[in-house]
């Protein structure tokens, strides 16, 4: 056995570092110390674990999400299209991660939930707040969801702030007469802080795009790209609407929401109606 330790030794890179008492570590760079040391669980169930690290790197892969979006809607509202594309596909890559940790979440029977629950207290992933940055961000936006963060006052301020942006929708609008497609001037200048309502000229001007693709290429990418974003945004919220269901049935949420028939209602909204309408006229 002490031989094999030793040959193993051998066989690592001279050059490998190895004395870290004046260089920066892989776990000082990520901070893992604070990450790893936030998991605290408020039972002595084992499967409490899963249920706070599922939703732990849920909103670490929501924080990429909001700091990809961002710097995309930024990119379109300069009428720069190219390099929101591939910000783009990776939200859908992180959408679709976000879509697997349900699957990793169904492991958890109502069994062993139910001997937790009682400690979240009226926490519930309602009140996650970069959930909902989210979906501002892709135009869903609702103002009475605003009550959850009134509690505390910056980040109250930073969610007013964020619903009266214009969303990755509006942004996209906007691309159309900066390349040469009339819009209703009443879309462009609408109250960003109110969800969004389909408008034909806007429906006529996607048209054309999707009937010219070649003189329109980086629009029609750029619709692309929002469908397949609107459609992993409902796939997650089907996923967490049968995993709820799967896990408490159709008890009230921890938050008070209604639970499942809440997030069936939720489904309903569609992102980016005119791209989505447009298809049966193609």
């Amino acid at each position: 056995m002490e031989s094999d330790a030793q040959d193993q030794n051998l066989n690592l890179d001279k050059e490998i570092q190895t004395d870290f008492q004046k260089e920066m570590s892989y776990g000082d760079y990520l901070h893992l110390d604070k990450v790893l040391s936030s998991q605290n669980r408020l039972s002595d169930h084992h499967d409490e674990m899963l249920f706070i690290i599922i939703h732990q790197t849920s909103e670490l892969w929501m924080k990429l999400i909001l700091h990809e979006l961002n710097a995309a809607i930024q990119c379109i509202l300069r009428n720069d299209l190219e390099p929101s594309f591939k910000m783009l596909s990776r939200v859908s890559r992180i959408q679709q991660q976000l879509i697997q940790s349900w699957n990793v979440l169904t492991t958890l029977t109502p069994a062993d939930y139910m001997q937790f629950r009682h400690k979240l207290g009226r926490s519930s992933g309602f009140q996650s707040y970069q959930n909902r940055l989210i979906e501002f961000a892709l135009g869903q936006k609702n103002t009475g969801t605003l009550a959850v963060y009134r509690h505390q006052a910056d980040l109250y301020k930073k969610m007013c702030d964020a619903l009266g942006e214009p969303s990755i929708y509006d942004a996209a609008i906007s691309a159309l007469p900066a390349n040469g497609l009339p819009v209703d001037e009443v879309v462009l200048k609408r109250d960003w802080s109110v969800c969004y309502e389909p408008n034909n000229s806007v429906e006529e001007a996607w048209l054309t795009v999707y009937r010219n693709t070649d003189k329109y290429w980086d629009l029609y990418e750029l619709a692309e790209k929002l469908v397949d974003i609107g459609h992993q945004q409902q796939l997650w919220r089907f996923h967490h609407m049968t995993t709820v269901e799967r896990i408490i049935g159709h008890k009230k949420g921890t938050g008070g929401s209604s639970g499942v028939p809440y997030l069936k209602k939720v489904i309903d909204h569609q992102f980016f109606p005119e791209l989505l309408s447009l298809r049966t006229k193609l």
